[in-house]
């Protein structure tokens, strides 16, 4: 019912109802209207984002979704620490042990190679967060492949340790009579006069003169290549194969008790001291091969010297004097 209006008539000094004219009444109708419409609007918004109007499997949806999205979010998070992780260690593996090992970095491209071709997530397209999950997917990709390739490099580091380490035992380091057993070191690499001829040639090994039967040991380990006296000059010699290209020589001995293929560990004793073969004396010629090259014996001689000890050992080396065979 609509409600009455009076105004106050001095004339008849009494109230007066105020008659409605219809423009005034259909403004009250279509204000009227208006407010109801933009009340419903309003009321209608709040309860579809409200979980008033949704079925119990929309709320469950709208749920689970919610905890995907925060999933992901995680997911991310981890993603970039797991990058920093494998990031840390490549850089350690190229500049740390394939520098140790001498073994060529990974170029930068190889390890963070993509993916070319046609597209690989455009099953991942059309979802409310397919840019993130489509991130996600490419990054996860990418780190799955650095990984292959990292771990692939890691097993050639360990390849190679095992190869350092067995070259550290069978290098030739260390000399072949104890010190304790020395009479002298006679003569050294380098030109020498022959004790025979009296003229100079070049001497390809050191002589250490011992008394008859003194221990000779292993350099290093190895497999013994030859154990006669089959060698012109040497009279009874071992020949010990090092593997990595190395092979030692000692020679002029008065026995041997190791046999050819025999494998051996650096200081045992392979024979003793003596005077076979074309010797002025009882001594042991030693020399090393590598890649069947005659070296230097004294730049091995550093696995059991003491530094002062070395020192002499390579001021004597160097004398020009006769040698003993």
């Amino acid at each position: 019912m609509t409600k009455v209006k009076y105004y106050y008539d001095p004339e008849t000094l009494s109230y007066r109802p105020i008659a409605l004219t219809n423009k005034r009444r259909i403004s009250n109708v279509i204000l009227f209207i208006t407010f109801s419409f933009v009340f419903g609007v309003s009321v209608l918004l709040i309860l579809m984002n409200s979980d008033w109007i949704n079925t119990p499997a929309e709320i469950t949806q709208k749920r689970a979704l919610e905890n995907y999205e925060l999933q992901f979010e995680i997911l991310n998070k981890k993603l970039t620490q797991l990058e920093s992780v494998l990031a840390n260690v490549e850089e350690r593996d190229n500049n740390l042990y394939r520098v140790y090992f001498e073994a060529s970095p990974i170029p930068e491209e190889q390890r963070k190679a993509g993916f070319g071709g046609v597209n690989r997530y455009s099953n991942l397209e059309g979802y409310d967060n397919s840019e993130l999950i489509i991130d996600i997917s490419k990054r996860l990709d990418i780190l799955t492949k650095q990984t292959v390739v990292q771990s692939r490099s890691l097993d050639e580091i360990e390849r190679l340790a095992e190869n350092k380490a067995a070259l550290i035992e069978a290098i030739p380091s260390i000399q072949p009579i104890k010190n304790k057993d020395l009479i002298r070191l006679a003569s050294g690499y380098g030109y020498r006069t022959d004790p025979f001829t009296k003229k100079r040639r070049f001497h390809y090994g050191i002589d250490f003169t011992a008394k008859k039967g003194v221990p000779v040991y292993a350099t290093g380990n190895g497999v013994v290549k030859r154990a006669d006296n089959r060698s012109a000059g040497h009279g009874n010699h071992i020949r010990i194969d090092h593997g990595f290209g190395y092979v030692s020589l000692y020679a002029h001995l008065s026995k041997y008790n190791v046999r050819r293929g025999q494998k051996v560990k650096r200081g045992d004793i392979i024979g003793y001291v003596g005077n076979t073969g074309r010797s002025a004396g009882p001594h042991l010629h030693y020399e090393i091969f590598k890649e069947n090259k005659k070296i230097n014996p004294v730049d091995f001689y550093y696995g059991n010297l003491s530094p002062k000890e070395f020192d002499a050992l390579l001021t004597q080396s160097k004398q020009e004097n006769q040698s003993m065979d």
